[in-house]
């Protein structure tokens, strides 16, 4: 609750620094008179503590007030129109990007190929320097434009979802590479492994069992924290193809003042971060007994 109330809070006062949304809403030809009759409908002639208060009354009895843009429409049902393709987008990119990390990483502790390490981790650091949309526009250009192969704007095409999601997974692999690497190279140095080794098990056994499931708390942490705050940062991505999700409308919204809308996105966003980072510290308990609440 409290994180929700600072947001609520950081986001009322950054809207009301860029001053009233009425001169936008309004067009050239609007004279000072509408712009205060507009303020005077909006609640902007109000002293700003006022407004705060009122405000906060509203999204405690669930009204976070109508779109600027939209008129009559709720600011909460238009993030909730588009919150489902953001989280599809965001959950496909990062379980391919976690997916394909542990898969690379794994692989190469169980062969002890280290020089792959290398270039598995170098390929990543490379893709990671690459911009977001630059890496978008160049997946648009050779499997859309050249190869025809994949739809370069979302649509009813379920392909659509492929390039965006490789974008996100592609960026984040190198982070979750890089973390289980060096987790599992320090847990591999621990006395425990060492005396597994000495009773004669296998390395694949000591691996699975022993290893990865105390490799597996840093990964947790910072997956939680990423996974939390993916959402809002999906507005690059989106805007290259055209997906119709939560980022472009918050992007669209800052742009046009509509408060209400960014300030419904936030607590949204803000929710899920409480939300999952909630959900990791009750997986904590399952995957390593000693964080568990006695």
């Amino acid at each position: 609750m409290i994180t929700l109330f600072a947001v609520l809070t950081l986001a009322f006062i950054l809207g009301r620094l860029t001053g009233s949304p009425a001169a936008l809403l309004l067009p050239e030809t609007a004279t000072q008179a509408d712009i205060a009759a507009l303020d005077a409908k909006l609640g902007f002639d109000k002293p700003p503590l006022i407004q705060y208060f009122n405000y906060l009354g509203g999204v405690l009895t669930g009204d976070f007030g109508d779109s600027y843009r939209q008129q009559g429409t709720s600011s909460m049902d238009l993030v909730m129109q588009r919150l489902p393709a953001s989280l599809q987008l965001g959950t496909a990119g990062f379980a391919i990007g976690v997916a394909l990390a542990f898969a690379v990483v794994l692989g190469i502790h169980l062969s002890g190929r280290w020089a792959l390490r290398g270039v598995a981790l170098g390929l990543g650091a490379a893709r990671l320097a690459v911009p977001d949309f630059l890496f978008g526009l160049l997946l648009v250009l050779i499997f859309s434009v050249s190869l025809g192969w994949l739809p370069s704007l979302a649509g009813a095409d379920p392909l659509a979802i492929v390039m965006p999601a490789v974008t996100i997974a592609t960026a984040q692999f190198v982070v979750y590479a890089r973390l289980l690497d060096n987790s599992l190279t320090t847990e591999s140095s621990q006395d425990y492994v060492r005396t597994a080794y000495a009773r004669g098990e296998r390395r694949s056994t000591v691996l699975l069992r022993d290893v990865l499931p105390n490799a597996l708390l840093p990964v947790l942490t910072i997956s939680g924290i990423h996974l939390g705050t993916l959402l809002g940062g999906l507005v690059i991505v989106e805007s290259v193809f055209a997906w119709p999700g939560l980022g472009q409308l918050m992007l669209d919204a800052v742009f046009s003042r509509d408060f209400p809308v960014v300030q419904s996105g936030l607590v949204v966003i803000a929710t899920i971060f409480v939300l999952v980072n909630l959900a990791i510290d009750v997986l904590y308990g399952f995957v390593d007994p000693r964080a568990r609440v006695r």
